[in-house]
């Protein structure tokens, strides 16, 4: 039986809060592979003491909460971002509200209410460069201080490497704005991916031969508009496919959209969530003349998206299932 993931929030009241926990302390957007070795040392803490590892989070982001008026591309929405922790091997994440309370919480209260007294943590994983508090003065060094006076133990994650490239969520919004989703991928340790709502589009794929699930994708967004090779989730169907996300600028050129065409499917999707893996970056997007040299285009997209998925089978990301 699969134990369920717990989500904690502000609201959550203390005496339901399981004592003893080791959590990995972070924003996580993206779970990358460096997240995933903070996570990995609080899941091993937890462990040897028969307690429960959370990941403790943080929602809006603080550089939102900062910066409203900057657009934030962020690698995961939330929910995705507890399903790809409930699939690391946590058994719960605190989800903590960042806010004008919290932004002017000094690091030492954050490691005195909210790690010791409210949630009784006993161990605290932390990347090396993770900064909380009022004016960023927490630091994996004031952890590793202050845990031996509380009886935690403190493991600090140096940084990870994939492939000689250091692993960074800045580095993996970098290479997805250009395109370059192998790199991204790598980085992540699994296929970068959406989720979202199948809306109602002008339907001109569907008189082109290339039925399309239209995606709107937040608008910040940085993903380098483009043709892509994709596999959709569909509940625990894997199913191939190509997209567009850009303006169409042979038709509209107008907001941001996913199109995404799926081989050999037959469904009506509208109103659904799937969700969308990207497996390789094929080409820009284009403006084409007419509409012939548009579907020649796009069958010969179609036959490079086939070959690119059938080069990597199994490529998806292993996401958990979070009853909130």
């Amino acid at each position: 039986m699969t134990t369920p993931f717990t989500v904690i929030r502000d609201t959550t009241p203390a005496s339901a809060i399981t004592r003893g926990a080791a959590v990995a302390l972070g924003n996580f957007d993206g779970v990358h592979l460096g997240h995933r070795a903070v996570i990995s040392a609080a899941v091993d803490m937890a462990r040897k003491r028969g307690a429960p590892a959370y990941a403790v989070t943080f929602e809006p982001h603080p550089r939102s909460f900062f910066s409203p008026n900057t657009p934030q591309f962020k690698l995961t929405e939330l929910n995705d971002k507890l399903r790809l922790l409930a699939g690391t091997g946590l058994d719960g994440a605190v989800v903590m509200t960042f806010d004008a309370k919290r932004a002017g919480t000094t690091a030492q209260d954050f490691i005195n209410h909210d790690l010791i007294e409210r949630l009784g943590v006993s161990g605290i994983s932390v990347g090396f460069d993770f900064h909380f508090g009022k004016g960023r003065t927490g630091s994996p060094a004031l952890l590793a201080a202050e845990g031996p006076k509380l009886g935690i133990e403190v493991h600090i994650q140096n940084h990870i490497d994939a492939d000689g490239r250091a692993v960074s969520s800045t580095a993996i919004r970098n290479a997805l704005g250009q395109g370059q989703i192998g790199e991204a991928n790598m980085l992540l340790g699994y296929p970068w991916f959406i989720s979202g709502e199948v809306i109602h589009g002008e339907k001109r794929g569907r008189d082109l031969g290339y039925p399309t699930a239209n995606i709107r994708l937040d608008p910040a967004c940085g993903l380098r508009h483009g043709i892509y090779a994709v596999r959709a989730g569909i509940g625990d169907r894997r199913i191939g496919g190509v997209a567009s996300f850009g303006r169409r600028p042979t038709f509209d050129n107008g907001a941001p959209l996913l199109e995404v065409f799926l081989f050999d499917f037959k469904g009506d999707l509208y109103g659904q969530r799937p969700d969308v893996a990207f497996i390789g970056f094929i080409r820009d997007e284009l403006k084409f003349d007419g509409i012939d040299a548009l579907v020649r285009q796009m069958d010969d997209d179609s036959a490079k998206a086939r070959a690119m998925l059938a080069a990597a089978p199994d490529a998806f990301p292993n996401l958990g299932i979070v009853t909130d």
